[in-house]
């Protein structure tokens, strides 16, 4: 018998149930043939009220569907529905009770959709309500009260026949006082998947686990060895917090077979707070975070939940690649932004998490691609780029959805995903009725699609990037679900992108003007991507004088890739202030290397030189600099022989130095000087300084000081002639004296011996007098050596 009942196209179980149900259609005959002697017109005019009753007020009550176990009935097994039942109205409603209605097997992916939109109760549609003891009954229901209801029915009494989706109406049915027969109040539809055996083939699906967050470090680090990250806020320690968003889908994802898509940025993000960091507060002011323990633990499990599986590392802080391609591309150096987010993003995720990632595969926003993103997302290396087909639409009349994978041509494969499997988790699911409603849609979709032909498809399912933790616990719930049902098989996505491509389905790119306006209008502007270039310039400016150049080029570098990210989109102001404090910040740091401001020069005289200061408040040394001073005068004013001479500059950090430059006036007057820093590559560093000169002649003062030197080396000679002339005249006459007195006259003036002594020693009188000392001072101080001040006389 039960070979027999085996047909073509129906699995046993729908035979057996077949046979049942014909017996019992051929025993009621006799009684079908009496009903049908009753008047036609009876009949109809019947009909007539009880659609009339049946559509009218079946959104009275509000009938919440809270949980529907289990969620792919099996066999011999039991389903339990629960959830809520509210009276809107503002009548009681009496003698009421909650069924279950079991409508017809839906044979496409379209029915689902359109079962799906509707929502009120129909009589001929929804199927008539499983009754008997299946039902939970209500006295009455007052407005406003919400009552909870429970009905556990075996799936046998359900009457599913063959394989398929099954709508599952869930029915308030009672009276109110002015309308006092029972009709139905409130509806709520759900789906049942129905396939208790085994399928001959199974759907490959591939579901990416998107681990991606919006921005959260600034450029900004602390001057310490360590640069302590500045954070935008402490969103992100919330966020991986217990119960945090992204604490759940690490906690739900580990569970399942998955293919994990991270940001990179994210996870040197949660990694830079593990070593302590701060967050920006009001104005200038950052306090110091405290979720270091947090944030280690986060990365402890994420590394535990990703070992053994793949994981697809997007470029660094996921670049919008649809502003890219549609505003970027002819801002010079835009390209090479996202080359640079991309080499970065493998060592990053082999750095934190130890896994090797793979970086083969781009993501443009909700899959929407045309020729111009294409050739964007492939331009850093990446030859496979994740679309969707609600962009990449079938145009070739198949009846079933084809593989993922699409050979798009340059060795471009596009894999594209499923645009309603993808989808059905979007929106508010915090309400456990909404939350179970996306998870039975999922898992109808994922029936439907696999019973469509018999050929072996691969399925890629890429949800929103940012899912919240309620929807991330519906999609964990149906994919707990449909990987514990009869068919579907997980796959990675490195094999879906492998798999044999359908030879029916579409791989013609749609051009840029089918582009969505709706993506279009929350792209980056062309202005963002100049902003980022000018940005990058300033910073290239900047890294050729550093002696430590990585201090800055990593945290500017990672910066800018953080201003092309995806997560701007929607938050344009959001994303203008980013991009403006990243720049300053940076303008700030430059500006710590500078030249000393000078205000007017005199110089008297022919030559001098000329003092320039440059300051260095880095903690860094500086080098590679090169101090020019230029006159633009040069006919007034030469610099080292020329009209500008340079010096190379070296630095240390917190400290100045002062370059000295020689100058020769050839004419009186003012001469306007220009002292500028450079690169070694020719780049002007930091403003100029400007200063003037004033070249004079020797003045009349100093003219006196010469000439009364002068006079006094003159008088002094003079003295010394007269005073040698009369100690010559002193001794002849002492001669003839001594002759005559050999004995006493040395002893009688021992002054005059005295004053004998000093004269043949060469002393001066008055050379121990202290007004007579300066006479013996030279003219002029030695040359200072020390920089001179501003206002001050240069060195001669």
């Amino acid at each position: 018998m039960a070979e027999a009942a085996d047909f073509q196209g129906m699995s046993p179980s729908p035979a057996r149930r077949w046979l049942r149900r014909t017996g019992a259609l051929l025993a009621a005959a006799p009684l079908l043939a009496g009903l049908l002697q009753l008047p036609a017109a009876t009949s109809a005019q019947a009909a007539g009220e009880d659609s009339a009753r049946t559509a009218s007020g079946s959104s009275t009550v509000a009938v919440a569907l809270d949980s529907l176990t289990p969620s792919v009935p099996t066999e011999g097994g039991t389903l339990t529905v629960s959830g809520t039942v509210t009276n809107k109205g503002k009548q009681t409603v009496t003698d009421a009770h909650v069924g279950l209605r079991v409508g017809s097997a839906l044979t496409t992916r379209s029915a689902i959709d359109t079962t799906a939109e509707r929502t009120d109760y129909e009589s001929g549609t929804d199927g008539s309500e499983v009754g008997g003891k299946y039902v939970q009954e209500f006295s009455k229901l007052t407005p406003g009260v919400a009552e909870p209801f429970s009905i556990s029915v075996p799936v046998d009494e359900l009457d599913l026949g063959k394989d398929g989706v099954y709508p599952l109406g869930v029915s308030l049915s009672g009276e109110t006082s002015a309308q006092p027969w029972e009709q139905v109040l409130g509806f709520q539809r759900t789906f049942l998947p129905w396939q208790p055996d085994a399928a001959d083939t199974r759907t490959r699906t591939t579901f990416l686990w998107p681990l991606v967050s919006t921005v959260h470090m600034t450029a900004e680090t602390g001057s310490n060895e360590q640069q302590t990250p500045v954070f935008l806020n402490d969103d992100l320690a919330e966020e991986i917090s217990p119960g945090g968003r992204l604490d759940q889908m690490v906690s739900l994802g580990r569970n399942l077979d998955v293919t994990w898509v991270i940001d990179p940025d994210l996870l040197a993000s949660v990694d830079a707070m593990t070593d302590g960091y701060r967050v920006r507060g009001e104005g200038e002011t950052t306090t110091a975070g405290t979720d270091q323990a947090v944030a280690k633990r986060w990365l402890a499990e994420l590394q535990d939940a990703v070992a053994d599986r793949e994981v697809v590392a997007l470029p660094f802080a996921d670049p919008d690649l649809a502003s890219l391609a549609h505003n970027g591309t002819t801002v010079a150096g835009s390209l090479s932004q996202l080359k640079a987010a991309t080499d970065v993003a493998a060592t990053t995720v082999e750095t934190v998490l130890h896994v090797t990632p793979s970086t083969d595969f781009t993501w443009p926003v909700e899959g929407a691609v045309d020729p111009s993103i294409v050739k964007v997302a492939t331009s850093a290396g990446a030859d496979k780029v994740i679309a969707r087909n609600d962009s990449l639409q079938e145009t070739g009349g198949l009846t079933y959805t084809p593989s993922a994978a699409r050979p798009i041509g340059g060795g471009t494969t596009a894999v594209v995903a499923d645009k309603r499997l993808s989808t059905v988790f979007q929106g508010d699911l915090t309400k456990a009725s909404t939350s179970t409603l996306a998870v039975q849609q999922f898992l109808a979709q994922s029936l439907a699609l696999n019973l469509q032909t018999n050929k072996q498809r691969s399925i890629v399912v890429a949800p929103q990037r940012m899912p919240t933790g309620s929807q991330a616990q519906a999609m964990a719930d149906a994919l707990t679900a449909l990987q514990g049902g009869t068919w579907s098989q997980s796959q990675g996505l490195t094999a879906a992108a492998k798999a044999k491509p359908d030879p029916g389905a579409t791989t013609k790119v749609p051009s840029t003007s089918k582009y969505p306006s709706s993506l279009r209008k929350k792209e980056l502007p062309r202005s963002a991507f100049e902003q980022m270039a000018t940005t990058q310039d300033k910073l290239d400016n900047f890294r050729v004088i550093l002696t430590d150049e990585s201090r800055v080029v990593t945290p500017f570098g990672r910066a800018v890739n953080r201003e092309m990210s995806m997560s701007w989109r929607g938050r344009s102001t959001d994303a203008s202030s980013f991009r403006q404090s990243v720049e300053g910040y940076l303008d700030e740091l430059a500006d710590q290397v500078k030249l000393i401001d000078k205000s007017e020069t005199k110089l008297s005289g022919r030559s001098a030189t000329i003092p320039v200061t440059v300051q260095n408040n880095l903690v860094q040394g500086v080098g590679h600099l090169v101090l020019r001073l230029r006159s633009t005068n040069p006919t007034r004013l030469e610099i080292g022989g020329h009209d500008y001479a340079d010096q190379p500059v070296t630095v240390s950090g917190g400290h100045s130095q002062t370059v000295k430059f020689t100058t020769s006036a050839n004419a009186n007057g003012r001469a306007t000087v220009v002292a500028q820093l450079y690169t070694e590559d020719g780049q002007a560093y930091g403003a100029p300084v400007t200063f003037d000169v004033k070249v004079t002649e020797i003045t009349a003062t100093v003219m006196l000081v010469i000439g009364g030197g002068v006079l006094l080396l003159v008088l002094a000679g003079f003295r010394m002639y007269t005073q040698r002339k009369r100690a010559a005249a002193r001794e002849a006459a002492e001669g003839g004296s001594d002759e005559t007195d050999e004995t006493g006259g040395a002893a009688e003036n021992p002054e005059g011996t005295e004053d004998r002594l000093k004269e043949e020693s060469g002393a001066l009188p008055g050379a121990d007098d202290p007004e007579q000392q300066s006479d013996l001072a030279p003219d002029t101080a030695a040359e200072n050596a020390d920089p001179s001040g501003t206002g001050e006389r240069v060195d001669r």
